[in-house]
């Protein structure tokens, strides 16, 4: 069974990475580094202040930290003790993908997935009442772990499980802070009383 899912998710690499077209790397290579959405950070913290004023959006800020440091903290200790090579570093694979890189790490599973996966929950859960529109981040996950199989070096199941982890790290931070918000709220009350 784990070797019928195994080749599975091998297929569906090689399909999925050969729809790539010569004249869209540029783009893919592009999206698929961190450096370039940081635009979009700059914005994410914006809203976080706009939204959440004074020592609120510094403590929802310092939990958007959090919430990426323990999450690649988890899939860098998972990647070590997984072991599995990236597609691209695969010999059979070399006359059968494109590899637009060639990173030599680990490839289970996708840490582009899983922090953009849980940077996305987290900042989605903590505005959503405020802002609808931000459902609209959940395109930046998206867009950034199929650049991963479009430059080879991700399998399916590496961003499927990453995505699976990022978001429930995101969900889980995202109700620890709830917590914090709640309780600085009582504090500040009780204050108040005094």
């Amino acid at each position: 069974m784990f070797e019928a899912l195994k080749e599975w998710d091998r297929k569906l690499f090689i399909f999925l990475n050969n729809l790539g077209i010569e004249q869209y790397d540029g783009f893919w290579l592009f999206v698929t580094q961190i450096e370039s959405w940081i635009p979009l950070f700059l914005f994410i913290v914006a809203l976080i202040f706009y939204y959440y004023k004074g020592r609120k959006g510094a403590v929802v800020f310092a939990f958007v930290l959090l919430t990426f440091a323990i999450t690649l903290f988890i899939t860098d200790t998972t990647k070590d003790f997984v072991a599995r090579l990236r597609p691209n570093n695969v010999v059979a694979f070399s006359e059968l993908i494109r590899i637009l890189q060639k990173p030599a790490t680990f490839s289970f599973f996708s840490g582009h997935a899983s922090s953009s996966f849980s940077i996305t929950t987290f900042t989605v859960l903590s505005l959503r009442r405020f802002n609808h529109s931000i459902y609209l981040m959940y395109l930046w996950p998206l867009i950034f772990v199929l650049s991963r199989i479009y430059v080879g070096v991700h399998y399916p199941s590496d961003i499927l499980v990453g995505a699976m982890v990022g978001t429930i790290m995101g969900y889980l931070f995202y109700k620890v802070s709830k917590r914090v918000l709640r309780y600085m709220e009582g504090d500040r009350s009780s204050k108040s009383l005094e």
